[in-house]
């Protein structure tokens, strides 16, 4: 640079003073600059990380809590300028203004609200901080959160108070899991008891529709047959019936009874016979006649 030489390299611009004031930016390579007259500032584009020291910060419900987080940060190639001749160190700014947001966001947060909602305030605080460090060329990319570490007499009571939901919890699925069980149970003995009448109440119905085809065969089974004896009694004529009347007398005869009682019928199928004895006689005076 004594020369006038400078070398800027791919990641950086450089700054151009003549006699103290801003003339411009160059871009990477080789450039020469008169000097005494110009001034030439290199500035780093590339993104940096830092990590914030852990510090004590208090919560809205007043409690001391040790936190340490993580910023990535850039300078605006388009704003590099910026960097040089708004700020004097603009990385000690970056991390100064870290702290002092971060208490805010803190500080308007409950330690339970910090600790479920981790996220939310990391985004709170790259918001709040991106609005500050514009000014600067500078550009806050993300900021993460590593730890947050309450009093350990506050850790003890949350670990009680954790201790302590999840057992009711299980107290509650365990009471929630046998309920469910005993409607189950009930539901099952429900169901089989209905389908226990249903199938009773089929299996009279069965049996009472086969007591009734039995019925209607064994009377269909009866009424023919009186058909039948029917057709037969109506085709026999008076020998018949009387040798009937004779088999009958003749079967009585062999019992031990010693008294008989002959319907009003027997005897006009006696006189049918006994006349049918005399045409035979007849017959045979004519013949021998």
């Amino acid at each position: 640079m004594a020369f006038g030489l400078i070398m800027v390299q791919q990641y950086q611009r450089m700054v151009v003073q003549k006699f103290g004031t801003f003339v411009g930016t160059r871009r990477s390579g080789l450039h020469f600059l008169l000097p005494v007259i110009f001034h030439g500032t290199k500035v780093d584009l590339r993104e940096r990380v830092t990590r914030v020291p852990t510090q004590k910060y208090i919560t809205a419900d007043n409690v001391v809590v040790d936190m340490d987080f993580v910023i990535y940060y850039r300078v605006m190639e388009e704003y590099a300028e910026r960097a040089v001749l708004e700020v004097q160190n603009f990385e000690l700014a970056v991390i100064n203004l870290a702290f002092a947001t971060l208490r805010a966001v803190i500080g308007s947060t409950t330690l339970s609200d910090a600790l479920a909602e981790r996220e939310r305030i990391r985004d709170a605080l790259q918001v709040r901080m991106d609005e500050v460090t514009e000014r600067w060329g500078v550009k806050i990319s993300q900021v993460e959160i590593n730890e947050i570490d309450p009093p350990p007499g506050v850790k003890a009571a949350m670990e009680r108070e954790k201790s302590a939901a999840a057992i009711k919890t299980a107290e509650i699925t365990e009471s929630e899991g046998a309920r469910q069980s005993q409607i189950n149970v009930a539901e099952g003995e429900k169901q089989a008891a209905i389908l226990s009448a249903e199938g009773e109440r089929q299996a009279e119905i069965l049996k009472a529709e086969g007591e009734q085809q039995a019925a209607v065969l064994r009377a269909m089974g009866f009424s023919e047959a009186l058909e039948r004896i029917n057709a037969v009694a109506s085709s026999a004529d008076g020998r018949t019936m009387s040798l009937q009347y004779f088999e009958t007398l003749k079967s009585m005869g062999n019992s031990a009874s010693t008294k008989w009682i002959f319907p009003m019928e027997f005897t006009s199928l006696l006189g049918n016979f006994l006349g049918m004895g005399s045409g035979h006689s007849g017959n045979g005076d004519d013949k021998s006649n």
